[in-house]
């Protein structure tokens, strides 16, 4: 063979093994409640977990994303494409619904989940030290303290003898909440008003029912919708001069008068790590599901002045942030 002829050789074979090397990427389904707008911040924590596993996308490994744009209902139909494409392992990031959704489409394909309820109470896991099956992942204390909500909101209006309550009646953990706040409303001899909405058409006339009731604040429920609405959530409660609070960061940043729940930056970077894990050949059954136990407190000082609220210097002295 002539050495023209070989190096042409080579140089056809190189250009089949890269085509070749590209399709033994692993693949990474990435299932979501929302859009990858409102996941934006948490996309950012699961890669820095990613990369901590020596994981980066685009290099080393492929990411299908599918999202249910804030229909839980399409979740399941979702979990199962992601299934039927044999992806690598299927991440279930941002709530109950998403991993119950992904632990339905498959019994064999690993999943990593995160969201904020108790895995072994909704049946996600039978065990956290050691959750067997094909499901592992991170929880969070968020949906735990759903109650203490309530009980700050009464601490900064300690005159208000009933208070509304934001119920997402499509969530999984919807009735376990509510029991929880009535519970703390009885404990704390206040009345209770549920309001029920997963339509975001509806928040406007659900602050506009506060008011009216003259309620002496809004909490609301763990929930990705709410949770991933902050912005929308703040604009209303500042429009109509409400006391609110959520789980999430994002509303007192946004405007809102406070937040109280899990640290999400947290719990999405380990989900990132546990997918990288399982990509190196750890199995789910052989790694415990995490608990990210760190819960904020957040307080928006411009927001309370504008409600004539002043907060206990011992709530100011609990708090995570304070922002002036």
């Amino acid at each position: 063979m002539r050495r023209r002829d070989f190096i042409a050789l080579v140089g056809s074979a190189a250009a089949w093994t890269v085509p070749a090397r590209a399709l033994t990427m692993p693949v990474i389904g990435y299932l979501g409640s929302e859009t990858p707008e409102r996941y934006g911040s948490r996309l950012t924590a699961f890669r820095s977990g990613l990369a901590e596993t020596g994981y980066a996308e685009g290099r080393n490994v492929t990411i299908e994303f599918r999202w249910a744009e804030g229909r839980y209902s399409r979740l399941p139909a979702l979990a199962k494409d992601l299934a039927s494409r044999q992806v690598t392992v299927i991440v279930a990031a941002g709530g109950a619904e998403v991993a119950l959704a992904a632990k339905s489409a498959t019994a064999t394909i690993p999943v990593v989940f995160e969201m904020g309820g108790d895995p072994i109470a909704l049946g996600v896991v039978d065990s956290l030290s050691r959750p067997g099956g094909n499901l592992t992942g991170v929880s969070s204390l968020s949906v735990e303290v759903s109650r203490k909500r309530l009980e700050f909101m009464r601490e900064v209006r300690p005159g208000a003898k009933m208070f509304a309550v934001a119920i997402n009646p499509t969530s999984p953990t919807s009735e376990t909440q509510l029991k929880n706040l009535r519970t703390a409303a009885s404990s704390l001899g206040l009345e209770l008003i549920v309001l029920k909405t997963s339509m975001e058409e509806e928040f406007g006339s659900m602050f506009t029912a506060v008011n009216e009731m003259r309620a002496g604040g809004l909490v609301f429920s763990s929930d990705p919708y709410f949770a991933y609405r902050s912005q929308l959530l703040a604009a209303l409660s500042v429009r109509h001069a409400v006391p609110a609070m959520t789980q999430s960061r994002d509303f007192p940043l946004a405007g809102g008068l406070m937040s109280y729940g899990g640290d999400f930056s947290q719990s999405h970077r380990h989900t990132g790590m546990y997918a990288g894990r399982i990509l190196k050949g750890e199995k789910p059954s052989d790694l415990p599901v995490q608990r990210v136990t760190k819960v904020e407190l957040f307080i928006n000082l411009k927001a309370a002045n504008a409600l004539g609220i002043t907060f206990p210097p011992s709530l100011l002295g609990s708090a995570d942030e304070v922002i002036e």
